[in-house]
């Protein structure tokens, strides 16, 4: 199994510090705008449609290359789930968005990412195995736009791209978001940005166990899984996504997806929430911090998006008070 060096380049040229800087400006900027018309909220995955509890079970006899963190014993884990629509809106279910998948597995003990011990590790997952966005730079730009409306997002994409290009690239978002979604207990799921596994590079997945049936047309996607879940339990597998070279899985182009037949990956764990109306713990669940580096330092996240994603969720934390 080969390691990624490159993943763990922690250096920040001055450049990019400025970046983060203007990170953190949009950011509050944009959160900011929203707050005042939807409340105090997250910047983004701002409209939560589930909050549930359930239990990660770590499976045993992993490969060596898999046995590290949260996945190095054997053993059954608390875990807290937060379903979401991906925008900074909070609109109809229907409407175009990416779905996040955000994991906070308890009962955990170790070294933290971030420096000092910490019990607890997150992934947070959305219903791509790519992003519309090379990296952060991208990404920032379309959140400040966002600030102002539609209309700024539409006269980003022609100002920065030009008319024909820009047309192009604006639709390849929305079609993204827009791209049919089977459901939370149908659809796979993925990090997209990548976490470490020990000294090697990951994307953490998941899958529906076994072949549930896909959710109706027409039906909410927050009821389907609330009608599944009042007959029975649900459950899905972990699964880690193994890095194998710059071209084939690069760290720092969401845009490439880590082809699926070309890579290692190995089945880690199996998520399970049981019978619940998703309702039960939902303030608790929403008062916390769903955050890719709130986790084990096994797992820390990798690449120049992820050090990006730290500045902007200590932004939106800061913003809606739960520091």
């Amino acid at each position: 199994m080969k390691q990624a060096s490159t993943a763990w380049r922690d250096d920040v040229s001055a450049d990019e510090a400025r970046h983060m800087e203007r990170v953190t400006e949009v950011i509050t900027r944009l959160q900011q705008a929203k707050s005042k018309r939807f409340g105090q909220g997250r910047t983004f995955h701002r409209k939560s449609l589930l909050a549930l509890e359930g239990t990660l079970e770590v499976l045993p006899d992993l490969p060596p290359h898999a046995r590290h963190g949260l996945f190095a014993m054997p053993g059954s884990h608390r875990a807290l789930v937060r379903l979401s629509n991906g925008g900074p809106d909070v609109q109809v279910n229907i409407a175009p968005d990416f779905r996040g998948f955000a994991v906070k597995v308890l009962d955990v003990q170790g070294e933290g990412a971030m420096g000092g011990t910490i019990d607890h590790q997150d992934f947070l997952m959305i219903n791509h195995d790519w992003l519309p966005f090379r990296g952060s730079h991208d990404f920032i730009d379309l959140a400040e736009a966002a600030t102002g409306g539609q209309s700024a997002i539409v006269m980003h994409f022609i100002r920065k791209h030009g008319w024909f290009a820009g047309w192009w690239r604006l639709w390849a978002v929305v079609g993204a978001m827009a791209r049919k979604f089977g459901g939370f207990a149908t659809d796979r799921f993925n990090t997209v940005a990548a976490h470490a596994c020990g000294p090697y590079a990951v994307k953490v997945r998941l899958f529906p166990s076994g072949t549930p049936p896909r959710r109706p047309w027409g039906k909410d996607i927050g009821q389907d899984v609330r009608e599944r879940l009042a007959r029975g339990p649900l459950s899905w597998d972990l699964v880690l996504q193994f890095y194998v070279d710059d071209t084939t899985t690069p760290l720092n182009d969401g845009t490439k997806q880590w082809p699926d037949g070309e890579t290692p990956m190995v089945t880690v764990a199996r998520l399970t929430v049981p019978k619940q109306t998703g309702e039960e713990r939902r303030e608790e669940i929403e008062r916390l911090k769903f955050d890719p580096w709130g986790g084990l330092a096994a797992h820390k996240p990798l690449g120049e998006v992820m050090r990006a994603r730290k500045v902007a969720y200590f932004a939106s934390q800061k913003g809606r008070g739960v520091l």
